[in-house]
């Protein structure tokens, strides 16, 4: 079903002080748009309506959050659902951006520093074998994701779908990180650092368990 546009969104975002409508022109300097450019650095690729997003950004003011999507709709409801839990505080630790995540190196740099990646239920792409190369997980997205993720950096990875979790799980490791948390049901798991999705709650309230791993990067000796 293809998503009705929503003429306010646009806008909304061009107005927007934390909305980069260039991000290409940031690659290396994005720690330059914040506040307190020190604070460590933190990445959501795939944001969608920013449910969670906002709710992360905002428990956590000593955090800086990149938060990504292509869709610019969806990233309008993120810039609103933002907007509403910061209330008459200015968000100053948090930004979105449009980009294809696909060439994500293209606005990144090693001069960034990132010292963790969301990745929270991306498209399974489970139709088609040749369709598995556009995962977020795929080998050729993770070795992206390591120019400039920070030695010793995480990424954490959430789905509902069995086929992407255990591919990923194998992706991760070809890729060179490590595995420092897994669950197959999050939400039994104990793990208290869990901001819930919109997706996320769909997919729990018909009683579907949330898989999540988190992986560190290691140094690849060649």
């Amino acid at each position: 079903m293809r998503m009705r546009k929503k003429k306010w969104a646009q806008p909304e975002l061009d107005s927007s002080a934390f909305f980069v409508k260039s991000p290409e022109q940031l690659r290396g300097e994005w720690r330059s748009r914040f506040r307190y450019p020190e604070n460590d650095l933190e990445l959501e690729l795939g944001c969608g309506k920013g449910v969670s997003t906002s709710v992360m950004a905002f428990s956590n003011p000593g955090t800086n959050f990149i938060a990504v999507d292509m869709i610019s709709n969806v990233l309008g409801s993120a810039r609103r659902n933002i907007s509403e839990i910061y209330g008459d505080r200015e968000p100053d630790n948090i930004l979105l951006t449009a980009y294809d995540i696909m060439g994500i190196e293209k606005i990144f740099s090693e001069e960034d520093s990132v010292s963790r990646i969301h990745i929270y239920f991306p498209n399974p792409w489970t139709q088609k074998k040749k369709h598995k190369k556009r995962r977020l997980t795929h080998p050729r997205q993770l070795l992206q994701y390591r120019t400039f993720l920070k030695d010793g950096g995480e990424i954490w990875f959430k789905t509902d779908n069995d086929e992407l979790f255990q591919d990923s799980l194998a992706y991760f490791l070809e890729c060179g990180f490590v595995q420092t948390f897994i669950t197959m049901d999050l939400h039994r798991s104990g793990f208290e650092k869990d901001y819930v999705t919109e997706h996320e709650k769909m997919f729990s309230d018909e009683g579907i368990p949330i898989k999540f791993v988190i992986m560190k990067k290691e140094e690849i000796v060649i």
